[in-house]
């Protein structure tokens, strides 16, 4: 057993001579150094501290419960106070600053945001976003079923903030204890 265990001449230098290449070619000592330093990367812990992707912004306060109009809706355009952007879903208004890149000034979905995106959802057209209040009765019934598919997406990944006003609907007032309980059935969710 220890013969079998033992290097062999011919192994030994051939390892010698694999060294010896490596070692004395500054190529090969670079991209020796450029493997190892993206091995540490790919296997460092991430401490979640934010020093390795730069400077955070800092959070924005939650949004108070509020129901909106469209007048309302299209100061969240993220271009006012805190660049919040809220997008209105089916009759409903989410709070999309988290994907404030997607969403936001210069976002892809930039369109969506501060109105009511139910219509461009429905026919997959980010140009299909009105500026007044949309009934959406001519819609079909696959595109109804995509919308409240999105509705369902919208409302597992951002904050529901309240229903969007037909014009001359009025507004719900929400307590404290509404907005409690709320966040408290959202945290519940999010533990699932």
């Amino acid at each position: 057993m220890a013969e079998e265990e033992a290097v062999s001449p011919s192994q030994e230098s051939y390892l010698a001579s694999l060294a010896y290449e490596i070692f004395t070619s500054p190529l090969n000592i670079f991209l020796l150094g450029v493997c190892a330093v993206l091995i540490y990367k790919i296997l460092r812990p991430s401490d979640g501290s934010g020093a390795a992707t730069g400077p955070q912004e800092p959070p924005i306060p939650k949004m108070k419960r509020q129901d909106m109009t469209l007048e309302q809706l299209r100061q969240y355009d993220g271009k006012g106070e805190y660049g919040r952007v809220c997008v209105g879903v089916n009759g409903k208004i989410f709070d999309v600053t988290r994907g404030k890149k997607f969403y936001g000034p210069g976002g892809p979905y930039a369109a969506f945001g501060g109105r009511d995106a139910t219509r461009a959802l429905a026919t997959f057209s980010v140009d299909d976003v009105k500026e007044d209040y949309d009934d959406l009765s001519d819609l079909s019934s696959m595109q109804m079923d995509s919308v409240r598919e999105w509705e369902i997406q919208f409302t597992e990944k951002y904050e529901y903030i309240g229903k969007l006003l037909k014009p001359g609907e009025e507004a719900t007032e929400y307590s404290d204890e509404e907005e409690a309980k709320d966040a408290k059935d959202t945290k519940a969710k999010k533990d699932e």
